[in-house]
């Protein structure tokens, strides 16, 4: 989701930038920059913020079942080097 507030607050910064003379079309220019910098960002593709927090969540679990499948997979080649070793 954009945060138009975000969008304004830039515009307006980067109208407040401007030189002196084109302060005089000040408001008319924020209008534009703010215009083509929502559509630059609508073009992005951005996720929410919540549905980042999702993905983080799912992320951490997968990593932390990953390490345990890890672990047991040692433990099992452990048990049968062992047993292989007591085999003979």
């Amino acid at each position: 989701m954009i945060d138009l507030r975000a969008l304004d607050e830039l515009a307006r910064r980067l109208s407040a930038a401007l030189p002196p003379g084109a302060a005089a079309v000040g408001q008319d220019l924020a209008d534009h920059l703010r215009a083509a910098l929502r559509a630059a960002c609508e073009r992005l593709d951005f996720v929410s913020r919540a549905e980042f927090d999702v993905q983080r969540c799912v992320l951490l679990r997968t990593r932390e079942k990953l390490e345990l499948l890890e672990q047991r997979v040692a433990e099992l080649e452990a048990r049968l080097a062992h047993q292989g070793h007591a085999e003979r």
